[in-house]
């Protein structure tokens, strides 16, 4: 019998909210990820997404009001 194989986790998904517009802080409107994180993104690994996704840009919105 073979044994059930263990789901591949999911992958972390972009935050985009499809409101790309750049504000006057170099932050994606919709996102406030920069331009160079949004550029990257695909090839960011789950810890490197995980980071900006928990810890940075949480602390972006925070700042924005």
């Amino acid at each position: 019998m073979n044994p059930i194989p263990s789901p591949r986790p999911r992958p972390i998904l972009s935050p985009c909210i499809g409101i790309c517009t750049m504000a006057a802080d170099g932050l994606c409107e919709g996102c406030a990820r920069t331009l160079d994180e949004i550029a990257r993104w695909g090839g960011f690994d789950d810890e490197q997404r995980r980071v900006l996704m928990d810890d940075v840009l949480p602390a972006r919105e925070a700042a924005r009001g």
